[in-house]
């Protein structure tokens, strides 16, 4: 299948809408999904993408946990792919992400900044 680039430069915004949690591969054993390329546990986040007045929340996967995503929190994604997919009747389309991480660095508290 081919894979569709997706240009975020577009969106107005991209916000967490559901904190990255790691995917099941096997339900019944509870064995996570792990990345072919790099052997990281691949994880699945809730993206809020805002364009004018439209909003949708799409999960995308990453391979490595996202690190200090959290919930409400404005992220930028790096290399997101759309993948079309069919399977036994069913069909849809997958979200991957090369890097999903805060748009920025938290504020350093009052006083706490470098050198003091």
């Amino acid at each position: 299948m081919a894979t569709l680039p997706i240009d975020t430069a577009k969106y107005t915004g991209i916000i967490c809408a559901v904190p990255p949690a790691p995917r099941v591969a096997n339900r019944e054993t509870g064995q996570l999904r792990i990345d072919r390329d790099t052997g990281k546990t691949v994880y699945q986040v809730g993206l809020c993408l805002m364009a004018g007045a439209s909003a949708d929340v799409v999960n995308v996967s990453v391979a490595g946990e996202p690190a200090g995503v959290q919930l409400g929190m404005p992220v930028a994604v790096r290399d997101l792919v759309a993948t079309p997919w069919e399977n036994e009747g069913r069909h849809g389309i997958a979200f991957r992400a090369a890097e999903i991480r805060p748009l920025s660095a938290p504020a350093t508290p009052a006083g706490k900044g470098a050198g003091q």
